[in-house]
C-alpha cells in the first residue's frame, strides 16, 4: 500500500499536465472531422483506423499542453486559476515534465505515422510545435492578439482527424477549423475578462489588460457575428443539411446574445456565463454536424 498510493499520486500529477478537459475537446473536435471524412457509416477497418488516430491525437496534445506548463510554471504560479498545477507548486521538476512531454509526443507521432499516414503525424507535429512553441513561448508574452494568432493551432484539430481518414486536406475541413478559430477569441476573452486581475498580475499582455475592458468586449459581440456566418458555410458548401443549419442558426445567435448583452451591460457573472456558454455553442454545433451527417 506504501508503493500504491505515491505511484497513483504521481501519475494524477502527469495527468493535470496534459489539461485533461481541454484534450477531451480536441479529440472530440478531431473525431468529427473524421466522421465527416468518411461517406456513410464507417467500416470496421475505418474505425480501427480512427480509434489509432485519436489515441496519437491525445498523445501529442497532452505533449503540448505539459510542455505550455513547464515553460509557464512561474506564471502558473502567480494565477489563482494554474497555482494547483505540479509544475506551478514544484511537485514535478523540469527533467520530469520535459522528459513526459517528449515521450507522448515520439508515443503519439509514432503511432500516426506507422498506423495513420504520414500527413496526418507531420500535421499534429506541425500543431504541436505552433501551439508549444510558437504561440506559448513566442507570441503569449508579446502581443494582445496571441490567442487571434496563436489559435490556429486550437483550431487543427478537425483538420487532423480530416487528413487520418481522407489522406489529404479538404475544403470541408477548412471550413471545420476556420469555425473553431473564430470561436477561439470571444470564447477566450471572455475568460480573460473575469481573470483579468490573474493575468495583470502574470504580466501577460492579454486584451482586457493591454485595451481594457470595454474594447475587449467589442471584440467579442463583433467576432461572434462573424462566427455566426462562419457557421453557415457547412450548409452552404453543402456539407450537411437543414438540421445543422437551424441548430447552428439557433447556437449562433445565442452566442450573439451573450455577446450583445456583454458589450452593453458588463458583470463578471455575465463574463463567466458568456464563456460557459462558448463551450456549449461548439460542443453541440459538432454535435450537430455529427448527427446531421447521418439524416
Amino acid at each position: 500500500m506504501s508503493f500504491t498510493f505515491p505511484l497513483l499520486s504521481r501519475w494524477r500529477q502527469f495527468n493535470a499536465l496534459t489539461k485533461p478537459r481541454v484534450i477531451q475537446l480536441i479529440v472530440f473536435c478531431a473525431l468529427i472531422g473524421m466522421v465527416l471524412a468518411v461517406p456513410g457509416v464507417p467500416s470496421w477497418p475505418e474505425v480501427q483506423l480512427g480509434l489509432l488516430a485519436c489515441l496519437g491525437i491525445w498523445f501529442v496534445a497532452g505533449a503540448a499542453a505539459t510542455f505550455n506548463c513547464l515553460v509557464e510554471k512561474g506564471i502558473d504560479s502567480r494565477m489563482k486559476r494554474t497555482a494547483w498545477r505540479p509544475t506551478a507548486k514544484g511537485e514535478l521538476s523540469d527533467r520530469e515534465t520535459l522528459l513526459f512531454s517528449t515521450l507522448m509526443c515520439v508515443v503519439g507521432s509514432w503511432i500516426l505515422y506507422v498506423w495513420v499516414n504520414p500527413l496526418t503525424m507531420w500535421l499534429t507535429f506541425a500543431t504541436f510545435v505552433g501551439y508549444a512553441v510558437v504561440y506559448t513561448v513566442i507570441l503569449k508574452p508579446l502581443t494582445p492578439q496571441n490567442i487571434v494568432i496563436g489559435g490556429a493551432s486550437g483550431a487543427m484539430p478537425p483538420v487532423l482527424g480530416w487528413a487520418a481518414m481522407a489522406g489529404e486536406v479538404s475544403p470541408e475541413a477548412l471550413i471545420l477549423f476556420l469555425i473553431i478559430f473564430l470561436w477561439t477569441p470571444p470564447h477566450f476573452w471572455a475568460l480573460a475578462l473575469y481573470r483579468v486581475e490573474d493575468y495583470r498580475k502574470s504580466g501577460l499582455p492579454m486584451l482586457p489588460v493591454t485595451h481594457g475592458n470595454e474594447f475587449t468586449r467589442l471584440q467579442i459581440l463583433l467576432y461572434t457575428f462573424v462566427l455566426l456566418a462562419a457557421c453557415l458555410m457547412p450548409f452552404i458548401y453543402r456539407m450537411s443539411g437543414w438540421f445543422y443549419l437551424v441548430n447552428a442558426v439557433v447556437l449562433s445567435v445565442g452566442f450573439c446574445g451573450y455577446g450583445w448583452a456583454l458589450w452593453r451591460n458588463y458583470s463578471d457573472e455575465l463574463a463567466r456565463k458568456t464563456f460557459r456558454f462558448s463551450l456549449i455553442h461548439l460542443s453541440l454545433l459538432f454535435a450537430a454536424l455529427l448527427i446531421d451527417h447521418y439524416l
